[in-house]
């Protein structure tokens, strides 16, 4: 394994910040799963999209009889219109775990059917606190959050007009930066920082000329957020499936957004002993920055590829994040350690 990965994740870092730009919430996949494969073209990896609407590429590797399934999602929280209220204004309901606190105040984008795309931003109805005495004691839940289309309508007439109706899907502005002091923080971290970090791996393995004992699959899920993106394919031979999404930071747990995150067990069970224990190895073996936690509100792709059927043992790494499912945070360090971990557990034999 090379000591230095300074730029493979110089590399990921820039992935993340394309992929943040592209709005993807669960299901509205085409242009995100467009850009992975045109640079997995780039960086010379085969790769193809499922029927599901997801991208399966082949990362290389020897043994097809044991190979291994990596998987990240490229699919966002976000919103849908639920209704066109009377005073043209919009109801949502949320896609995945966006929390209608979270969105308020927030920018976001409505596309429509017929390609239009309108501004608008989501507000508490009735957002002006000079008017509004209940402002500070109102609940923020779907039903008394709207969204506030940046048009000149007033009514449910005049918005139809513009071609907006129910199903049409409500993308929030991810405000990502990158800091001088390595942090990254964003929307949606969760989880595509972590499909950038499977772009730097296939890099990495195709610039320094490593093929893995294994063979190794990488699916980049589109419906991970609603709970059932890695129930898609499962190639031939594949005997373990890993999760590569964020790692939680939070009270109670020892990761930090500066480590890689090896899950021992979330809320849909314990991941495979073998394979946690061999990752927390070859963390230890090579001076990679780690934690190991458990999740207790989690679930993740490789638990959808279990319940679909695959008879795999699984585990779940990833950079550690902070605000999970708000605006999230993480650092360069734990995106680096996660690819050196990845390096150590499906490379070794090269090192």
């Amino acid at each position: 394994m090379i000591k230095d990965f300074s730029k493979y994740t110089d590399y990921i870092i820039e992935q993340a910040q394309a992929l943040l730009a592209i709005d993807s919430p669960s299901g509205y996949g085409k242009e995100v799963t467009e850009y992975l494969l045109a640079e997995l073209q780039k960086i010379g990896v085969p790769a193809r999209r499922t029927v599901k609407g997801g991208v399966l590429a082949e990362f290389g590797g020897r043994d097809r009889e044991d190979a291994v399934l990596l998987e990240a999602h490229c699919d966002t929280l976000g919103a849908m219109v639920h209704e066109i209220k009377t005073n043209g204004r919009l109801k949502a309901v949320n896609i995945g775990g966006m929390m209608a606190a979270n969105a308020e105040a927030e920018n976001c984008r409505i596309l429509t059917r017929t390609g239009k795309i309108y501004e608008g931003t989501c507000q508490l109805a009735d957002a002006s606190v000079h008017v509004n005495g209940d402002y500070g004691k109102t609940e923020r839940t779907w039903d008394t959050v709207e969204i506030v289309i940046d048009e000149p309508v007033s009514s449910k007439e005049e918005t139809g007009a513009l071609g907006i109706m129910p199903g049409d899907y409500i993308c929030f502005e991810p405000r990502t930066r990158v800091t001088k002091s390595g942090y990254i923080k964003s929307r949606f971290l969760d989880d595509k920082l972590s499909s950038a970090i499977l772009l730097g791996f296939a890099r990495y393995l195709k610039e320094e000329c490593l093929e893995p004992e294994r063979m190794i699959y990488a699916h980049f899920t589109i419906y991970e957020e609603v709970g059932h993106g890695g129930s898609g394919p499962c190639p031939a031979g594949v005997t373990e499936a890993w999760s590569v999404d964020m790692g939680c930071v939070g009270q109670g747990l020892q990761c930090t957004e500066r480590e890689v995150s090896i899950c021992a067990k979330d809320s849909g069970g314990p991941y495979n002993y073998e394979v946690v224990s061999r990752m927390v190895r070859a963390a230890q073996q090579n001076n990679i920055g780690f934690a190991v936690d458990i999740y207790p509100h989690y679930g993740s792709d490789v638990e959808a590829t279990l319940r679909a059927g695959a008879d795999v043992r699984h585990g779940l790494i990833g950079p550690g994040v902070y605000a999970s499912h708000g605006y999230e945070r993480s650092h360069r360090d734990g995106v680096e350690n996660t690819l050196k971990l990845l390096a150590a557990c499906l490379t070794e034999n090269e090192a």
